[in-house]
């Protein structure tokens, strides 16, 4: 890092600076982290809005830590300036892992900073890897943008899988108060409640009612159920149960059936709705329960739908699937093939949750459809692909102009969501056009994928026209 730090940003009524009021209590906490000399003290001092001592982490000490109190917009905050994720050949991991984890502990929002002029590093890779679990909200910074040229260079972060870069320039302070504005937004009211976190993977167990939910989770429990976090009261409230399957354990929550829409359902099933709702968000895979012998409702379809919308991984589970005859067989492969057309992509199995037949099976579709939850692939590899498939299909002609596909990164994981950077609009065909491919060629069995257009028109091209 270097010692040499930049001015303030400058005086007036919006500009950081020590606060010299009295605080009684807690401070949200901002943690400013990343590789070594990518910015990081620099962007604290501006921050803070005067030069500050700034302590360089020893690797393997990690309290080599330093924290100062901010104010901006009239809101006090603690900025803690961490020591830089030093890549070595022996321990690297270990290191990233503990100085993520311990800001993910201790701060209330992490700001992650990474060189743009040099672009994005194994290390870079590493700590974004660790960050992307966190329930804190992570800005990601692009420094060392010092013109429009360093914002094209920016681009190539979003395969980081933290959302859009935010560039600046620490050095001369260009974005810097909208970086702040930024960050007061993500801040919470309050300090934040260190969390536990880890564990068993989350799974939702969803379904309309009487479709057997409760009886799987007996099943899976061997009638010894183990319930955690259970909320007290009426039967439409999610249980968190944890249940050995496939040699791991897994925290199940089983909830409430749905029956109809939050915005037309009443009383208890309307509060039961919510919390199947946020049981849906709070898990990772969703296991969404189907009648084998019933027809395929409407109100299967808008489980689904809700899963799909949360981005969760999905499986679809037919129970009762032993009470069925020939003819009911081939029934529900119909339906199947036509209600089901749109999430070819799920995991599929067939139980009896009263027999147990075909229970044990659910963990390795679990295990499938986690692993494409979280796949990435390696930008490189990325554009290899879809330069060759542009070339062989390439987009429709809208307006009489044909768009160029310039560049794809996969942005995010957990589902993975892609961003292609086009000179044009693409239209919706050819957006599931992309996403079949990508399914084709990398697999994400068992997730949702999203895939978004962000137009770029040349500048060349608008001084043609």
């Amino acid at each position: 890092m270097s010692t040499t730090d930049p001015a303030p940003i400058g005086a007036d009524e919006h500009a950081t600076g020590q606060d010299d009021t009295e605080h009684t209590g807690p401070m949200p906490v901002v943690a400013v982290v990343g590789r070594p000399n990518v910015g990081k003290s620099t962007l604290v001092n501006r921050f803070l809005g005067r030069r500050a001592a700034v302590v360089q982490d020893v690797p393997g000490v990690t309290r080599d830590r330093i924290s100062y109190q901010a104010l901006w917009n009239g809101r006090s905050f603690m900025v803690m300036d961490t020591g830089g994720w030093e890549p070595k050949a022996s321990g690297m991991a270990a290191s990233i892992a503990r100085q993520a984890e311990y800001a993910m502990k201790t701060a209330d929002v992490i700001v992650l900073v990474v060189d743009s002029s040099v672009g994005v590093t194994d290390t870079d890779l590493a700590a974004a890897r660790v960050l992307r679990r966190s329930d804190r909200p992570v800005i990601l910074v692009a420094n060392k943008v010092d013109d429009e040229r360093g914002e094209a260079n920016a681009a190539e972060l979003w395969s980081l899988g933290l959302g859009e870069p935010f560039s600046v320039s620490a050095l001369h302070g260009r974005g810097s108060g909208d970086l702040l504005d930024l960050v007061l937004d993500a801040l919470p009211e309050a300090p934040r409640e260190q969390e536990e976190t880890g564990g068993p993977r989350r799974v939702a167990l969803v379904g309309r009612p009487n479709v057997g939910k409760s009886s799987l989770i007996n099943r899976l429990a061997k009638e010894e159920r183990s319930v955690v976090d259970s909320v007290a009261g009426t039967t439409v409230d999610p249980v968190d149960s944890i249940v050995s399957l496939g040699g791991e354990e897994w925290r199940f929550v089983d909830t409430a059936g749905l029956r109809r829409r939050v915005t037309t359902a009443s009383g208890t099933e309307y509060y039961a709705s919510l919390r199947t709702e946020a049981a849906i968000e709070a898990a990772e895979v969703a296991v969404v329960l189907l009648a084998a012998d019933e027809v395929i409702s409407e109100q299967d379809q808008r489980v689904i739908t809700q899963v799909i919308e949360a981005g969760r991984a999905l499986v679809i589970a037919f129970n009762k699937w032993d009470t069925l005859d020939e003819d009911r067989h081939a029934q529900l492969e119909r339906e199947i093939d036509r209600d089901l057309a749109r999430i070819t992509w799920a995991s599929r199995v067939n139980i009896s949750a009263a027999t147990g037949r075909g229970v044990n099976k659910l963990a390795g579709h679990l295990k499938t459809a986690l692993a494409g939850w979280e796949t990435r692939v390696p930008t490189a590899e990325l554009n290899t692909f879809i330069r060759a498939l542009v070339q062989e299909t390439p987009p429709p002609a809208r307006g009489g102009r044909a768009p160029k596909i310039k560049y794809v990164t996969q942005a995010d994981i957990r589902p993975p969501r892609f961003v292609v950077f086009s000179t044009g609009f693409l239209e919706p065909g050819y957006r599931r056009f992309l996403e079949r491919k990508l399914r084709e060629r990398f697999g994400f069995a068992g997730t949702p994928i999203d895939v978004s257009v962000k137009v770029r028109e040349s500048k060349a091209r608008d001084r043609r026209g």
